[in-house]
């Protein structure tokens, strides 16, 4: 929870000229100028005499209905009294005037979570880190943390995954991203606070797995997951987690693994694209064709199902089915830099200049793109397929 501190803070982010005076208490305003009105509400604020500024910043507003300043101090107040709806409707207010403002977004985005607008949660909380939301450590984790499960909640777990570890890599207090993680790696559309009793110790172990892999501590993760997959032999997810775990270090008791989970769950379409995905690494591209059509087949909008399936034509040979499964891949998800690569090498061998040099711009801007946001959040990303 973003505490009183933030109101701070997020004015040095924005701007706005503060008005100090020692005008009346609240008695009655019925007959009180905007000037007095917001004299006295910029007073109660001070005194923290919070009920009557918001009461006081209301009246004003009335008078004066774009006064941002007015709206900003109104938002924060409405936010940490936790009237999250009237704090949302405030905002909204505020950013038509201020839609610069990335602190704005942010508290926006965590009101609307609040109020479980979990889309326009996202969209708005992604907008606040593309926006920037200065040097506050405290906002810019809360805005991470907010989007990391609501992309698990969406079910784009890997997205979520990558913002988890952005975090981890940086000053991220790791055991408060122990259930997010445990969520996103065992691909659960699950807020932490809707995990059930009977789930608590599985997804605890996994996210204790996960964090300690990406903070380096081994011995910890590859005894996390074997504690996991012993408890927990036959329940979803588990199987997939330390498949993925296992191929970076041991690719066939990794696809052992993914066998295994689909088993238990025959319809798992992620565990047939990690299965292509490394059946393509090993050149065995008869299995990698067989994994990536059954996740295509089940998932027909995946993204990374139709990459796979394309990287596998083209290596078998078949170009023409081979660019249109690729082209599938791009325009369900144009963001993925591998796709473009693909498609830049197969248009490049098929004699098509003039779509191999359109994916070779793609490829630059989506460059531009990583580098700006790493710029800007301190962090590094490399894409992966999703």
């Amino acid at each position: 929870m973003i505490t009183t501190a933030l109101l701070a803070l997020s004015l040095s982010a924005l701007p706005m000229t503060r008005v100090t005076t020692f005008g009346p208490k609240v008695a009655t305003v019925a007959h009180l100028s905007f000037e007095q009105l917001s004299r006295a509400a910029d007073r109660a604020r001070d005194e923290n005499r919070d009920d009557d500024a918001i009461r006081l910043y209301k009246d004003a507003l009335a008078q004066r209905a774009e006064w941002r300043q007015g709206l900003w101090y109104l938002g924060t107040l409405l936010y940490e009294k936790e009237q999250y709806a009237d704090a949302r409707d405030t905002f909204r207010r505020f950013l038509t005037l201020r839609p610069d403002a990335g602190p704005g977004w942010a508290l926006l985005g965590i009101c609307e979570f609040q109020m479980r607008e979990y889309p326009r949660a996202l969209d708005h909380l992604q907008r606040a880190m593309a926006q920037g939301m200065g040097g506050e450590k405290d906002l810019r984790q809360s805005v991470f943390y907010h989007v990391a499960i609501l992309l698990t909640r969406l079910e784009r777990y890997d997205d979520s995954m990558d913002m988890l570890l952005r975090m981890l890599a940086t000053d991220s207090d790791a055991a408060s991203l122990v259930k997010a993680a445990g969520l996103a790696g065992l691909r659960l559309p699950l807020l932490p606070t809707e995990i059930g009793a009977d789930r608590r110790q599985l997804i605890d172990l996994a996210g204790q797995g996960v964090v300690a892999l990406q903070t380096q501590h081994y011995e910890d993760a590859e005894a996390k997951f074997k504690a996991m997959v012993a408890a927990y032999p036959n329940e979803s997810g588990v199987h997939f987690l330390y498949g993925v775990y296992l191929m970076q270090l041991h690719p066939e008791d990794g696809i052992r693994e993914m066998k295994r989970e689909l088993e238990i769950s025959p319809f798992h379409v992620l565990a047939r694209v990690r299965l292509a995905q490394q059946y393509i690494e090993l050149q065995q591209f008869d299995q990698a064709l067989i994994s990536a059509r059954e996740a295509v087949k089940f998932d027909p909008k995946r993204a990374s199902a139709h990459m796979l399936l394309g990287e596998v034509l083209m290596a078998k040979g078949q170009s023409g089915d081979g660019i249109k499964e690729l082209e599938m891949a791009r325009d369900n998800d144009p963001l993925v830099a591998r796709t473009h690569w693909d498609l830049l090498r197969a248009y490049t061998a098929a004699g098509r200049a003039e779509d191999a040099r359109r994916e070779k711009e793609m490829i630059e801007k989506l460059s531009g793109t990583a580098s700006g946001a790493s710029a800007q959040d301190g962090s590094s990303s490399e894409p992966e397929s999703k």
